[in-house]
């Protein structure tokens, strides 16, 4: 595999086309776009298991820590994210994710030599710029790579990027914060990503389009659409519009608890930081890992048959795993409250490959881009703003009511795992019309 000659983001010199003559290729583009989720995942998820020190460090309060670490990062995120989904419909994408990790890498670092809540505040923002455009140019790249037959899988596998940045963030986070500080965590976790930086520059950009049904002839890629375009398309498809509210309302159900899990578990049940942050990064790296193979393996059985089987998974397992999360935060024992979390935490983002990969089938290659960048405009702003800040503010007023943080967080946590059942409800909802709009989507025009 050559090295891509492109030298600016506009340039498609190094575009290949045919899918026929890539089968090896592809695969490689799928572990290293794994890849780079991962450090993009690890960068964000470690703030969250070090969150007790950075509170301590700053003097702040629940609803200021929910701000810093979730709501400031969400927000720069989730609008970057739309004109640089734009922008991944029109640029060089593997170009596009070079100058992203580096912006993210470089913010990362100065969020470790922060004095004071400030420049902690202006490092996240940075970060959240960086990050914000490498999804979107993933995504669109693997769809070039994966006819739709495959996407489910592929996207399943790349969602493992959530499970071994989680890991890492968890794990790694909490061991080196407590024998070294969170400072130099921080440090750290901008070094990793130098090494997934130097693969990436060894991928090469696809044609656009390439393994769509019917692909653009050589040097005639379809022309990117404009926002006001690809919302009226997205409007008249409502499978594709509660795929994405699922995939919103899941991530704030799930993935929010999880963000506030570590300090639970420390004002609860007495874990130290890298007690916490071993406990939650084994559930999401670990027991992630395991689910996304389970769901990967359903997926591959599910293949080529009724396209609405995702749609009818995510929704049982949305409600199911519901269940052990709502308890996981009230009860006193501390095995059985990790027994429960064991059941819940590792399915915190079971949901992203199929719906991901709905979405990716639900949409013509030149609107892939800009769609993706809303998803991750919904999601994070569940995820990153609404459920962090949510979440802190329900447990300060919990906490003058009950006199006990730990009791107020965990309270809070569970009355926000409720909305699961909202997630399942949306995915059920997208049977309806799912075959008609996949028809649309593969359409003329």
């Amino acid at each position: 595999m050559g090295a891509a000659t492109g030298s600016g983001l506009n340039s498609s010199s190094d575009d290949t086309s045919g899918a026929g003559s890539r089968l090896p290729e592809r695969y490689r583009v799928l572990l290293i776009l794994t890849l780079v989720y991962a450090v993009n995942v690890a960068d964000r998820f470690v703030v969250s298991t070090l969150i007790e020190p950075i509170k301590a460090a700053f003097g702040l309060t629940d609803a200021a820590v929910g701000f810093l670490t979730g709501v400031a990062f969400a927000l720069c995120y989730a609008f970057a994210s739309l004109p640089l989904g734009l922008l991944a419909d029109r640029a060089h994408r593997r170009n596009m994710l070079a100058v992203a990790i580096t912006v993210w890498s470089l913010f990362t670092a100065l969020g470790g030599l922060a004095h004071n809540f400030w420049h902690f505040l202006i490092a996240r923002v940075g970060v959240g710029l960086g990050e914000a455009g490498a999804t979107p140019a993933s995504h669109s790249i693997l769809a070039d790579y994966f006819p739709a037959s495959e996407r489910t899988i592929a996207m399943s596998v790349f969602a493992f990027g959530i499970a071994i940045g989680s890991a890492m963030g968890g794990i790694i986070g909490g061991l080196v914060s407590e024998s070294f500080g969170w400072r130099s965590t921080m440090l750290l976790f901008a070094l990793f990503n130098l090494p997934v930086l130097a693969m990436l520059m060894c991928l090469r950009e696809p044609a656009r389009g390439a393994s769509d049904p019917a692909p653009p002839a050589p040097g005639h890629a379809p022309a990117a659409r404009g926002f006001a375009e690809v919302a009226r398309f997205m409007r008249g498809q409502r499978a594709l519009l509660h795929i994405l509210a699922g995939g919103a309302i899941a991530d704030f159900a799930k993935g929010g608890l999880a963000w506030w899990t570590p300090a639970f578990l420390a004002r609860s049940h007495g874990f130290t930081t890298g007690g916490a942050g071993l406990q939650v990064g084994l559930m999401s790296g670990l027991g992630g890992a395991l689910v996304l193979v389970a769901v990967m393996l359903v997926m591959v059985r599910m293949m080529g048959r009724d396209p609405r089987w995702p749609c009818r998974f995510l929704a049982i397992f949305s409600a199911l795993v519901t269940l052990p999360g709502i308890a996981a935060y009230l009860v006193g024992d501390s095995w059985l409250a990790l027994l429960l979390l064991w059941l819940f935490i590792p399915f915190a983002n079971f949901h992203v490959g199929p719906a991901l990969a709905l979405l990716q089938n639900l949409t013509p290659s030149a609107m892939r881009g800009l769609v993706v960048a809303i998803f991750l405009f919904a999601t994070n702003m569940a995820n990153l703003a609404l459920a962090p800040q949510i979440i802190g503010l329900l447990s300060d007023t919990l906490a003058t009511t009950l006199g006990n943080p730990g009791d107020a967080l965990g309270i809070a946590l569970s009355l926000s795992a409720i909305a699961g059942f909202w997630a399942a409800w949306h995915f059920h909802a997208a049977i309806r019309t799912l075959r008609e709009d996949i028809t649309r989507a593969n359409g003329p025009g």
